[in-house]
């Protein structure tokens, strides 16, 4: 083969290469709007261990059940993120009071505890068998003493960290929870998910 035959068939290769990419691309494009728009609709909750002994881990733990238990009916009618995040705005003491209350049951009086809403990146997560994709959600955010344990995090609103919890006052879902299922649903959602999440990585660099 000469030369000029191979230079010709790296371009059509290249050629080629490109038309496949950018078939793929499209779909993908779309798939990663529908993800940014999900983020616009999820308030989650992220709480930051002391440290990662068993021990602060375990209480960790109770202070996320505390914490759920007390915020269940509090998004109770919530029409989006931006209620959902006032409401949760307006409960920050309690939130506080409730895990200060644990910690001093468990051994640990004093022990500072910070809650707040913020903006959090986080990584594809599954939810039982609902996948979230990555990126920057609103989140209440709880630090427990130092905040240098492992973290756990779940979806506050809607409410996917109690499975049982109703998706609104009525148990019909709410628009969050219709455009999550249908990301679920998209065929071959998992390498989407990834997908969208790596080509999020590159550009941000």
């Amino acid at each position: 083969m000469t030369g000029q035959n191979k230079k010709r068939r790296r371009i059509d290769a290249v050629l080629i290469g490109g038309l496949l990419l950018a078939m793929l691309a499209a779909p993908l494009a779309g798939f990663g709007q529908r993800c940014g728009q999900v983020r616009e609709e999820v308030l989650r909750l992220h709480i930051l261990a002391n440290s990662d002994s068993e021990a602060d881990q375990a209480v960790k733990l109770k202070v996320r059940d505390a914490v759920l238990e007390a915020t269940e009916e509090l998004f109770a009618g919530a029409d989006g993120l931006a209620e959902a995040r006032g409401a949760a705005e307006d409960s920050l003491a309690l939130i506080e009071e409730t895990a200060r209350q644990v910690l001093a049951e468990n051994g640990y009086p004093g022990m500072p505890v910070k809650a707040e809403v913020s903006r959090s990146r986080f990584g594809t997560r599954e939810y039982g068998e609902t996948v979230l994709p990555a990126g920057e959600y609103a989140a209440v955010r709880i630090t427990l003493g130092e905040g240098a344990g492992q973290n756990w995090w779940c979806v506050m609103f809607p409410p996917l960290c109690v499975p049982a919890a109703a998706w609104a006052e009525e148990g019909e879902p709410g628009e969050a929870a219709r455009d999550i299922a249908a990301l679920n649903e998209e065929p071959h959602y998992r390498l989407a998910f990834a997908s969208v999440e790596l080509l999020e990585e590159l550009l941000a660099e």
